[in-house]
């Protein structure tokens, strides 16, 4: 379905209004996420943590992650956006920010876990909020600009992380502490403001006309009746589909090429010889082009009313990458390889999040949505710690990169089986379809 000229203005309104703000929360909650890279140049020194209980300390969030993501997701959309995503916020803020008084590798492991715990449905929660909105031959670029927020926050965290590691002693705290508070409380600051400027939906924004809600309820109503191949709208059948459980496995890959190269990236540039303020630039780069690569392809996607192949071709990409940083000696070269690797990883989020609604909608988006976030987001538990265990008992990150790769040819293969039965699901609908 062609978008007609006169809803430009409509969308890039509500664009502008939305997608700044959520992109700021995301960007809060992903460095939350990832600043123990960081903070783990000192910390585990410190402690005495090894690389492979680090390895399980950054992966054991995606257990509690993994855990509370559907419930949580089904709360949402309950309860509404807008006082859910605020609890998710504050609760995690304050574990986050909790994680300057870890002590060792038990309190490491719990305090990771109750971060995994109080950030479920989060991502999710935001994906399906986006479908409130935008129709589907907008989605990809929004979800995408949406999703900038990530390689946006390791390019801005890892200089800022680099830089609160230099508070070392301050008030007697060590610098590690100073950046896990430091960045943990600012999202319980956003949590209240979710509660004043976020909308549960385009019924109660104030900000849009009775004419340009008319207009969003419109649009989402042909945007459904247009799907021919958008089957559930309720819970049971979207969780039996074998296209979300091929969705979990493609999102699964990618995770861990996404977690299994971030939580160690920062470590494996220092061991090549760099002070911890010039690790902090170098690993801005390959997520600063990443950002860009996400807005070129998300609008890619969009432009060609194709997914499937946007999300392919960066996996492959990423496979490549990391195949050649196995190749390459330990130097900037193979260093160069992790980071288009990087690139190609992001890429594909924008493009993937837009497959699902192609045949979810309402109740079935809900659970069918925090389920492929929930089962790829285990990805993030077995990426850092293949890496890890690779570390300690080889002295080298191949063997973990390696399995890396062979997890996103995994996603490759699923994504291409997805689209074959998403287009199978299509041909039917479009055969009885009236000429």
């Amino acid at each position: 379905m062609d978008v007609t000229a006169h809803d430009d203005p409509l969308y890039k309104k509500i664009a502008l209004r939305l997608i700044p703000f959520m992109m700021v929360l995301y960007l809060v909650a992903f460095l939350d996420r990832v600043n123990v890279s960081f903070a783990a140049l000192t910390m585990n020194a410190e402690l005495g943590l090894s690389a492979a209980v680090y390895g399980w300390g950054a992966g054991i969030f995606f257990l509690g992650y993994f855990l509370f993501e559907v419930p949580s997701n089904l709360i949402l959309e309950r309860v509404g956006a807008r006082r859910w995503i605020a609890r998710i916020m504050i609760t995690w803020g304050l574990v986050s920010a909790g994680m300057a008084f870890v002590q060792g590798p038990t309190s490491f492991y719990v305090l990771r876990f109750l971060l995994g715990v109080a950030e479920a449905g989060f991502l999710p929660g935001m994906i399906l909020y986006l479908t409130y909105w935008f129709p589907q031959e907008r989605l990809a670029r929004f979800v995408g600009l949406f999703m900038m927020a990530v390689p946006l926050a390791s390019a801005i965290g890892a200089p800022l992380s680099s830089l609160l590691l230099q508070t070392h002693g301050f008030l007697g705290l060590s610098g590690w502490q100073w950046l896990f508070i430091l960045e943990g409380l600012p999202a319980c600051g956003l949590g209240l403001a979710v509660l004043a400027y976020l909308p549960d939906g385009p019924a109660t924004a104030h900000w849009l006309s009775d004419d340009d809600r008319a207009t969003v309820a419109a649009r989402f109503e042909a945007d459904r009746a247009g799907a021919k191949t958008r089957l559930h709208a309720a819970l049971g059948p979207a969780l039996a589909d074998s296209r979300v459980w091929l969705l979990g496995l493609t999102y699964f890959g990618i995770v861990v090429g996404l977690y299994g190269v971030g939580m160690w990236l920062p470590q494996l540039v220092k061991a090549l010889g760099y002070g911890i303020e010039q690790v902090g630039l170098m690993v801005a780069i390959p997520y600063a082009v990443s950002a860009l690569a996400m807005l070129f392809w998300g609008r890619r996607s969009d432009r060609k009313a194709e997914r499937v192949m946007h999300v392919a071709l960066p996996t492959m990409l990423s496979a490549a990458g990391l195949l050649a940083a196995v190749l390459l000696p330990p130097n900037i070269w193979s260093i160069a390889a992790l980071g288009v690797a990087t690139v190609g990883i992001y890429a594909t989020l924008g493009p993937f999040w837009g497959v699902p609604p192609l045949f979810l909608e309402r109740t079935a988006a809900a659970g069918g949505i925090a389920l492929i976030n929930s089962v790829g987001n285990l990805g993030g538990f077995l990426g850092p710690i293949v890496v890890g265990f690779s570390l300690q008992h080889t002295g080298s990150a191949h063997v973990g990169l390696v399995a890396v790769t062979a997890c996103l040819a995994a996603s490759v293969a699923a994504v291409l089986i997805t689209g074959r039965r998403l287009a199978a699901a299509a041909r039917p609908a479009a055969a009885g379809a009236p000429s």
